[in-house]
């Protein structure tokens, strides 16, 4: 299948393929996150009117949570790019590199966000910049090789949603713990969900020489691996929660089981693309209540 590229293409179009390229109801879940956790998580003391403004007027926190978003924004860029024949098979109308966008433009727009995170992290304090330009370097290796690669290029993201939340707890020296907790907790989910991805994507991925787990495995044997992912997933997350001080946490926790649980039982009946798709979104669902329950910390 070629890609035709429109010989007129409007602003308004490539205004839209821009928006979804960048993946920006991603992008606005990083800043919700972020923000979240610096209000109900990190927070110096007890959350009122006036200190929720100061949260919100807080230069540094502004600058890490952009910096953030403009880094995340470039590995969806540079990963379509990478991607466009695959895209073509497995989601033909959702392409924009090339249809809307020049591969050049692309590219550039990429280095400019790349650039301006480091920057901007920077402007906070070192140890920023350097999580952020570690991030920057991941999100490439991800795009340019590991993608292709069984599990590691699933670890790798799983290990950069990690990140949006280890940023924070590098900044803020109060409450690191629970930062940990919940970002190991983002990491098992997105893990698991990158896999169930793989597992929708076969067709495309196959037909392009992609080397994820489902085709060399099968569905059935990346099926037993997220089952034992699910497993360790719960047990990493009990033992670091019930070291804790705070012991609301584990129940909080305890309470997630049950989507947790949903999600496995569904998974075992899946087989069609379609049921997978479902099973990602479900994922997405249970990382925003895993968020949310930084309310009740």
């Amino acid at each position: 299948m070629m890609l035709r590229t429109p010989r007129k293409v409007t602003y308004l179009q490539v205004l839209t393929g821009f928006s979804r390229l960048i993946r920006w109801q991603n992008l606005a879940i990083i800043v919700f996150t972020q923000y979240f956790t610096r209000f109900f998580l990190v927070r110096d003391k007890p959350l009122s009117f006036s200190h929720l403004l100061d949260i919100l007027l807080e230069k540094n926190l502004f600058l890490i949570v952009l910096a953030t978003v403009l880094v995340a924004a470039s590995g969806y860029i540079i990963n379509d790019y990478y991607d466009i024949k695959i895209d073509l098979v497995n989601k033909p109308e959702r392409v924009v590199i090339g249809r809307y966008i020049k591969r050049r433009w692309a590219l550039l727009i990429h280095q400019i966000f790349n650039a301006s995170g480091i920057l901007l992290g920077l402007l906070v304090d070192r140890k920023t910049a350097f999580v952020n330009l570690c991030a920057v370097f991941c999100l490439w290796l991800y795009a340019n090789k590991l993608k292709r690669l069984a599990f590691w290029g699933n670890l790798m993201v799983a290990i950069l949603t990690g990140f949006s939340l280890l940023v924070l707890a590098v900044y803020y020296p109060g409450h690191q713990r629970e930062v940990w907790v919940y970002a190991t907790f983002s990491f098992f989910i997105t893990l698991i969900r990158e896999i169930i991805k793989d597992m929708e994507d076969v067709k495309g991925d196959e037909r392009h020489g992609c080397r994820t787990l489902p085709i060399i495995w099968g569905i059935a044997r990346t099926k037993n691996l997220v089952y034992g992912l699910i497993a360790i997933f719960i047990s990493i997350l009990f033992i670091l929660a019930s070291q804790l001080p705070n012991e609301r946490i584990a129940y909080i926790f305890l309470l997630m089981m049950f989507p947790v649980g949903l999600l496995t039982y569904k998974l075992v009946y899946a087989d069609k693309p379609n049921d997978f798709a479902f099973l990602s979104n479900a994922c997405k669902i249970i990382m925003l209540i895993g968020v949310l329950t930084m309310i009740a910390v």
